[in-house]
């Protein structure tokens, strides 16, 4: 079995069965003690722009511009259209973003210490059939040439250094994630059962001659017995298996939260399968399981896609009206700064935003075209910085780059100074995940009432497990909430009408963008459906 099956089905892992739905305000609190409130702020997307676009803007547009395309979304997708567009056109390209800048969920931040994410973190090395990524990266840099076999060079200094990956678990910080600590030897056979059948699903073909499971998961095989595991939770799946293992549940289940942001019980069986099995990257100087990371996380991607699409950026501008007329799209958007509004006339427009703010920027288009966001589901997030005087010491193995706790609500903590060439850090920082699998209304509330205070309490509960003096070492504690933070892959939305209805065009005038028409929130399929609008464009 390749150590890549291991590491990537276990990528990072720390929620413990039984503790993972997370039922109304049933999370854990902040409650009445005398303990000192770690210093720090609260941040998040801008929900008074978003408030505004929902009970509407009356501002009436004082001057007109005529471009060519207009891209509405400066996310992974939106920059990746705009960028295809500006190397495969003369065309004017304008994007508009409702931030202050660019990146969507792929967004960062820095203090005195370290460049940090506040959102995706890194790339796996893409399969080698995924040729305009790896042109992509190869224009990064991230891809320094190709040997004689065509296998693709990475810069070591953007592959993930060592030690990359630790388990705390039963008071051991032990290497690796798989966990062999005073884990039962049945338990260990039933996980590598179930990595033996991810294996054979990943080398599986249908008669169409595709591989099962792929990415962009477009390119997967249309046969009737994979495309039916959609129809399926991944936990009825484990159950007809005869998986049974408490740890085994463990690690699938964490492995769907950390790239779906749902439960077992949540995600279908073909999207959580897809996580272990569309991955067959070949390097030259690296290992397949390897990752590509850096401080600041994607962040820096999505920079590098900025610096291609095109002069014309306008961050701080909220759309507010599109419609069609006179053979143009007609978009109205509000200068955030300025409080003033511009219309712009365009040929074609892509929305490259969540289906749930399409829907209401389509609201003037004739009902049949109308965008359904119902089927449509967004798993909430918090993301936390913490500047340390240090990681307090533990048994075992040192601070690596994916730092789990097993049993823990949390998905861990990265260290965002991992790629640091440095020797000497005078203050560390971490960068903790904390995924909110309750989609609720009374679950959303309560995620958007917190104060700063509160989700500090709740990251530092979660942390002491591993780290009991983490208090004391804590400096600040920031923390931003993402209220739709990715798409969840529910069972039947991966291959039901519901994704694929959502991708059509409109007139062949507005085409769609984003990761959610792909149902899976990963950096490839974002940048995929980038370069899909922006093809369909050019070829209409």
């Amino acid at each position: 079995m390749e150590r890549e099956e291991r590491r990537r089905f276990l990528k990072q892992s720390a929620l413990a069965l039984g503790g993972l739905a997370l039922a109304g305000t049933g999370l854990p609190g902040c409650g009445p003690d005398e303990k000192k409130p770690a210093a720090g702020r609260l941040f998040g997307p801008s929900f008074k722009a978003g408030h505004l676009l929902r009970t509407g803007i009356k501002t009436v547009p004082t001057k007109t511009e005529e471009v060519d395309i207009v891209v509405i979304g400066g996310g992974v997708s939106g920059l990746s259209a705009a960028r295809w567009l500006q190397k495969n056109s003369p065309a004017r390209v304008c994007l508009l973003e409702l931030e202050d800048r660019t990146g969507g969920n792929s967004q960062s931040g820095k203090n005195a210490h370290s460049a940090f994410p506040w959102g995706a973190h890194y790339l796996p090395l893409p399969n080698n059939t995924n040729t305009h990524l790896l042109d992509f990266l190869e224009e990064a840099k991230v891809i320094t040439g190709y040997d004689a076999a065509g296998l693709p060079l990475y810069n070591e200094y953007h592959l993930c250094f060592d030690p990359e990956e630790r388990l705390f678990i039963n008071g051991y910080w032990q290497e690796g994630l798989v966990p062999n600590w005073s884990v039962p030897l049945q338990d260990l056979q039933q996980i590598d059962r179930f990595l033996l059948l991810m294996e054979e699903m990943k080398q599986a073909k249908g008669e169409d001659g595709r591989f099962a499971f792929d990415i962009p998961l477009e390119n997967s095989s249309v046969e009737a017995r994979f495309r039916d595991l959609d129809q399926i939770t991944m936990q009825e799946w484990l159950q007809k298996q005869q998986l049974t293992s408490p740890y085994l549940r463990w690690y699938v289940e964490y492995c769907c939260l950390d790239d779906f942001g749902g439960t077992l019980e949540q995600t279908s069986a073909w999207a959580a399968i897809h996580y272990f099995a569309a991955r067959r990257s070949q390097a030259a100087n690296s290992d397949s399981h390897r990752v590509l990371t850096w401080p600041q996380g994607n962040h820096w991607l999505a920079e590098r896609l900025r610096e291609q699409a095109g002069p014309d950026l306008r961050t701080g501008s909220l759309v507010y009206n599109l419609k069609l007329a006179d053979d143009k799209v007609i978009i109205d958007y509000l200068e955030l700064a300025t409080n003033s509004a511009t219309r712009l006339m365009a040929r074609k427009c892509v929305v490259a935003t969540p289906q749930f703010v399409a829907e209401r920027l389509l609201a003037k288009i004739p009902a049949p075209k109308q965008v359904n966001s119902r089927n449509f589901t967004y798993a909430p997030w918090a993301v936390a910085n913490l500047t340390l005087k240090q990681i307090p010491a533990g048994k075992g193995s040192p601070v690596s780059w994916d730092n789990v706790i097993y049993g823990s609500r949390s998905l861990g903590y990265v260290n965002a100074q991992q790629q640091s060439l440095t020797g000497f850090l005078e203050k560390q920082v971490i960068t903790f995940y904390y995924p909110i699998p309750d989609t609720t209304p009374a679950s959303r509330q309560w995620v958007f009432t917190r104060k700063q205070e509160e989700w500090a309490e709740i990251v530092l509960q979660e942390l002491e497990k591993a780290h009991p003096s983490i208090r004391k070492e804590v400096e600040q504690l920031d923390v931003w909430v993402w209220g739709h933070g990715m798409i969840k892959p529910t069972p039947g939305f991966i291959w039901g009408p519901d994704r694929q209805n959502a991708a059509r065009s409109i007139e062949d005038k507005i085409y769609f963008a984003h990761s959610d028409l792909s149902g899976i929130s990963i950096f490839e399929e974002a940048f995929y459906q980038g370069i899909k609008a922006a093809q369909q464009i050019l070829t209409t």
